[in-house]
């Protein structure tokens, strides 16, 4: 029997020959017209090579039933929870290993068998959820390089907290055309802290500093992105940025000022638990007694309450008329009346003191200042980049 004699050779064999002669044996045992006795014979063998102390020689059978769906299982199954360089081509191509064989080998194996695994023809929801839970950066950073992974939007949410501060994955997840809004809120947020672990780490800022940088500018991006999203998934940002304990009054005074009124309603709406048809109403109410008693069930700090009180009025008279920048940032218009208006109420002795909002107000003043001169130069430049005029086209005027 040939077997038999294959057995007595590899006993003494190199370990390249034996890798070969067991590259051979594989494609026998799939390709050949063996007999039933023959072909136990060779199970056999494979089995016993196995444990060959050559990892080459078990990476020959891996690669030779990595596609196969008429290899011996246990064969197969043996090979795949072997270290990495013998179990990646299984791992990435074998039609043996079912969704549950791959979940339990995420949850032992490492980075490059987890990129393997993500890296299959089709990768089922129960599997891109495994990775995400507990696979390794470079895992997730494959599985969402797989165009052919259905991956639901609480596995993308597991990979933002677990991996949020790796570039290279906050890069794929911002580019994703099916990311939630609130996902990828989120990933701002990560970059955020990223950011101020950073310049803390340099001893740029001191912590408490580079907190309130750090915070101010997701706060900026945040207002920015909820100005691109289409309205009706501004409620779905607003839960989100609550449920994170993001959404705070002078998140929403800042959406506010920035012109973004849906932004506004849908916070009122989500703190207060009025539904939104209601808070409407009261919001573009000229009694401000109504929108008093929304603002303080929506537990929202009273000393903030004349900012957008004046700062509706302001949009009632056309504050924004002709401000450029769409409801991403700051108007400096409003801004600039809102602080007035709230200056003059503290001068007559109405309200508390409001030092802390004044003082928001200020940063939020020299904020829009500064996009706004941003802007004008940025226009000027565009004006003298444009082509110059044909002679032909000039009129002088005497």
């Amino acid at each position: 029997m040939i077997v038999r004699q294959f057995l007595r050779w590899i006993r003494n064999a190199p370990p390249g020959e034996r890798a070969e002669a067991a590259s051979a044996l594989a494609r026998a045992y799939l390709h050949s017209d063996l007999s039933a006795e023959d072909l136990a014979a060779a199970e056999g063998a494979l089995i016993m090579l196995l444990d060959d102390p050559s990892p080459i020689v078990r990476r020959a059978m891996s690669e030779v039933f990595a596609s196969a769906d008429k290899a011996p299982p246990l064969v197969v199954q043996a090979l795949a929870a072997d270290q990495p360089d013998v179990a990646l081509p299984l791992l990435a191509h074998s039609p043996l290993l079912l969704d549950e064989d791959l979940v339990d080998l995420i949850a032992t194996s490492s980075a490059p068998a987890h990129v393997a695994i993500a890296s299959r023809a089709i990768v089922p929801r129960s599997l891109a959820a495994a990775l995400a839970e507990v696979g390794s950066a470079e895992g997730c950073l494959a599985l969402m390089e797989n165009p052919d992974a259905a991956i639901p939007s609480f596995s993308l949410d597991r990979i933002v907290e677990r991996f949020g501060d790796h570039a290279s994955i906050r890069e794929n997840l911002l580019e994703r055309d099916d990311l939630p809004m609130a996902t990828r809120q989120a990933v701002l947020a990560k970059l955020s802290e990223t950011l101020a672990d950073f310049v803390v780490a340099r001893q740029w800022l001191d912590p408490e500093d580079a907190e309130n940088a750090v915070r101010e500018a997701c706060e900026r991006a945040t207002v920015a992105l909820a100005a691109e999203i289409p309205c009706e998934q501004v409620g779905e940002l607003v839960q989100h940025l609550r449920k994170s304990g993001q959404l705070t009054a002078r998140m929403i005074l800042r959406a506010l000022l920035s012109g973004n009124i849906v932004f506004f309603e849908e916070a009122l709406s989500e703190l207060s638990g009025v539904p939104i048809q209601r808070v409407t109403g009261h919001i573009h109410d000229r009694n401000s007694s109504a929108l008093r008693a929304l603002f303080a069930k929506a537990a929202l700090p009273e000393l903030a309450f004349p900012a957008f009180r004046e700062a509706i009025i302001a949009m009632r008279n056309g504050a924004l008329l002709g401000e450029p920048g769409g409801a991403s940032r700051l108007k400096r218009t409003m801004v600039e009346r809102v602080f007035a208006a709230c200056s003059r109420e503290q001068r007559a002795g109405q309200g508390p003191d409001a030092a802390p909002l004044f003082a928001l107000l200020r940063r939020f003043a020299v904020e829009a200042a500064r996009d706004e001169a941003r802007m004008f130069c940025d226009d000027l430049v565009a004006q003298d980049c444009m082509p110059p005029m044909p002679i032909d086209d000039l009129r002088l005027v005497a």
